[in-house]
This record gives C-alpha cells, structure tokens and sequence, in this order.
C-alpha cells in the first residue's frame, strides 16, 4: 500500500493567493510548516507562467486543481497545457455549475456535456475529477440521488471524484463508506471537519470537530487514494494559523497508519 501525501487546499488560503507577490509569500509559508502538496483552487489573476515557476522553485507537488466550468468547455486545449506546465495530473471542477437544474434531467444533461471533456483530459493523459457538495444526496422519485446517477452513469475510466468529508457528512452520508464505494475512481480526498456550535454547523480544524477522520483515512487507503488535502471554507482564527493547525492534526492521525 503506498502512502497518501497530505498537503493543502489552496481554497482554504485564498485571499493569501490573489498576487503573485502574495502567493510567494503564501508558498515560502506553506515551506516553513512542512507543506509541499498543493491543490490550486481560488487563486487570483496571475499568469500561469509565473505560478509554474512559483511551483518549481518551491518544490510543490500540485495533485488537482479546481477550474471553471466555461474555460473547460471553451479553453480546454490551454487549460492543460496550463496543468503540463506545473506538473498537476488532475483537473477538477467544484461542483456541477448553477445553470443546470439540481434534478434527474439537470444531472444528466451536465453529464452529457462533461463526458466527453472528460475523455479528452484523459486522452491528454490527466484525470477529470469531480468535487461534492451536499445537494448532489438529494434523493430522486426513481430512488436515486443525483450523485448516484453521477457514479452509474459516467465512465470511471475517465470521470474521477475529488470527495469532501465535510459535504458527505451534511449530505446525511457515511463519509468512510462512500470514499470506499469509489475504489479507483478518487486520487484527492478533501479532509474537511465538521463541528456543532450553539446547535448550527459549522467547518472546523481536522481534529477539533466531530468527523471521524482516522476512519476517513483508512478508507482512503482502501479506495487507493494518493492524496489529502485539507480544506476549510471559512475560520474563526487566521486561515494560515488553522491551516498549521489542520496538517499538525492530520499528520498525526496518518502516524498511526502509514
């Protein structure tokens, strides 16, 4: 079994990303932590030459990334050059765009438009990863839910998942068993905890919520995942400080595994 890498959403960091200036700044304290394992998502106008040679000098290991859905429908070509260019094998998208209803025929008519995106990232030799919310567990009248009909009806050689254990949990699932069902088919896993306070949900540091990330762990290596990234979309304390905080945590729950 080979080791997951942990490292860190950039999303979770984002307005410490927003100028090259500021994401050196970002990079060189990522360094300082122990951090080289990098998902890019939320970062600001910056040429992507530039940020390749951000990445190369400080020696991070970018596994996936998050693009908008329009510049995978209309600039596909450069947009993995763009990944080529900083060695990341997986191009993923946040979630399906708002433009398609979150229904049945909403579901399937986004998959009928992303496969063939799909295929084409797999053909360039990247992997299209697909990353969850909560509304994707709606539960249909056919008994399905949407994110059923993501996994039944995609081909798993080229549609990956980029799970969120925050997501899975609101989504009323078992994160540990999901990650499992998807052996083969997810290379990142987002570690995002998940806590109560004064009866309202709310994102956490890894280790100081409620998910039993150690099991999430475990069922990432079941599944074969080579990632995990930690992600929080909002903090109480400095992003940069929660982040220190998160990998501390996590580090500790994969010296128990690895």
């Amino acid at each position: 079994m080979s080791k997951i890498k942990l490292g860190a959403q950039l999303y979770t960091l984002r307005e410490f990303i927003q100028t090259y200036e500021d994401t050196e700044k970002t990079f060189e304290y990522l360094k300082g932590i122990g951090i080289n394992v990098i998902q890019i998502s939320g970062i600001g106008p910056i040429e992507p030459e530039r940020v390749a040679e951000l990445v190369e000098r400080f020696g991070m290991d970018v596994c996936v990334t998050h693009i908008k859905f329009d510049r995978l429908k209309n600039d596909l070509e450069r947009l993995i050059e763009e990944h080529k260019m900083i060695n990341c094998p997986g191009i993923g998208i946040g979630s399906m765009p708002g433009d398609y209803p979150r229904t049945k025929e909403g579901f399937e008519a986004f998959i009928k438009e992303i496969s063939p995106i799909a295929k084409k990232i797999k053909a360039a030799g990247l992997q299209f990863g697909y990353h969850n919310h909560s509304f994707e567990f709606e539960r249909f009248e056919d008994g399905r839910t949407g994110f059923d009909i993501l996994v039944e009806e995609t081909d798993p050689e080229d549609f990956h998942f980029i799970l969120d254990t925050h997501w899975l949990q609101f989504g009323g699932m078992n994160p540990p068993d999901v990650i499992r069902n998807l052996k083969g088919r997810m290379e990142v896993c987002h570690f995002k905890d998940y806590k109560i306070v004064k009866n309202e949900r709310k994102f956490a540091e890894v280790g100081r919520g409620n998910l039993n990330l150690f099991e999430c762990f475990k069922a990432c290596q079941d599944c074969g995942a080579g990632y995990i990234v930690i992600e929080q979309d909002s903090c109480d304390i400095d992003p940069r400080e929660s982040m220190a905080i998160s990998y501390e945590n996590l580090k500790a729950i994969a010296s128990k595994l690895q």
